[in-house]
């Protein structure tokens, strides 16, 4: 199913709530306006002569009667699994709370949508390379009270990056919320920009990812939620784990692996013997 909320400030509030009342069903994924927008540009033509009937009539309803701004309003997808009462108890509670924030229910097809792009993101950004368009994700778990925090601040300085970088068209961030939690959530972050004509942009990529990942510590968040850290991320190592913590995962490292075959230097740098 699928819920849509005039901002993604309701729909955060709306999450929250879910997780505050351990309401979660297999799957719930609020995504921020941006990404609903490319999930409704993705969707295949209508084939039925009166498609374009619906679609007027949706829009009429939303816009009209809803009162909601296309440019602001953001989508969430829900799964719902198990016995028809199971599923008849948790689609109750969801969308009536989802109807305490504004929310309304925009049915199975709009939800088979957004789970249709979270299927393609990552075969998207190897397809746009060709066109001239580098992109990532990146993702963090943050308490509840900076969920909105991060994602505005990330968003600004990624998108103020343009002319620091001297990059030939504005960058792209977007935000979606993926996984609750009683204290917090995962917020998953996708951004890119066009390179043509850039000099050296996967170093600028960089750069501007480093920055992002800063002001994301800076919010509260970790260096990852489920990405791991890895040499990519290992920078940031200090400032989320203290000196004494460092010490536990190389001892750790050093007793499971002590010809150090795992992770060569991943984190620590080179931790035990390298002999065979």
């Amino acid at each position: 199913g699928s819920i849509v909320f005039p901002d993604f400030e309701n729909g955060v509030a709306f999450m929250r709530e879910v997780a505050y009342k351990r309401a979660q069903p297999v799957s719930i994924r609020l995504m921020d306006n941006t990404q609903f927008q490319m999930g409704q540009c993705l969707t295949p033509g209508e084939s039925s002569k009166f498609g374009w009937l619906t679609d007027n009539l949706k829009h009429m309803y939303l816009t009209k009667w809803a009162g909601f701004d296309l440019e602001k309003m953001v989508a969430c997808t829900v799964l719902f699994e198990g016995d028809k009462d199971v599923i008849d108890r948790e689609q109750k509670t969801i969308y009536a709370l989802a109807d305490k924030h504004k929310g309304i229910n925009a049915g199975q097809t709009n939800g088979r949508k957004g789970y249709f792009l979270t299927f393609m993101i990552a075969y998207l950004r190897d397809y746009s390379f060709g066109y001239w368009l580098i992109g990532e994700s990146f993702e963090t778990s943050i308490p509840w009270a900076n969920v909105l925090d991060v994602c505005y601040r990330v968003t600004d300085r990624i998108e103020n990056s343009a002319e620091e970088f001297e990059l030939p068209y504005a960058p792209m961030c977007s935000y979606r919320v993926t996984q609750l939690y009683d204290t917090g959530a995962c917020v998953y972050f996708y951004f890119g920009f066009i390179f043509r004509g850039l000099a050296d942009p996967v170093r600028k990529f960089n750069q501007i990812e480093a920055l992002a990942r800063d002001v994301v510590l800076e919010c509260g968040g970790s260096i990852s939620h489920h990405h791991g850290v890895g040499k990519l991320r290992r920078q940031w190592l200090g400032q989320c784990n203290s000196p004494l913590g460092n010490q536990m995962v190389a001892s750790v490292k050093r007793a499971v692996d002590p010809t150090n075959v795992l992770g060569n230097g991943n984190l620590l740098g080179i931790v035990g013997s390298q002999k065979q």
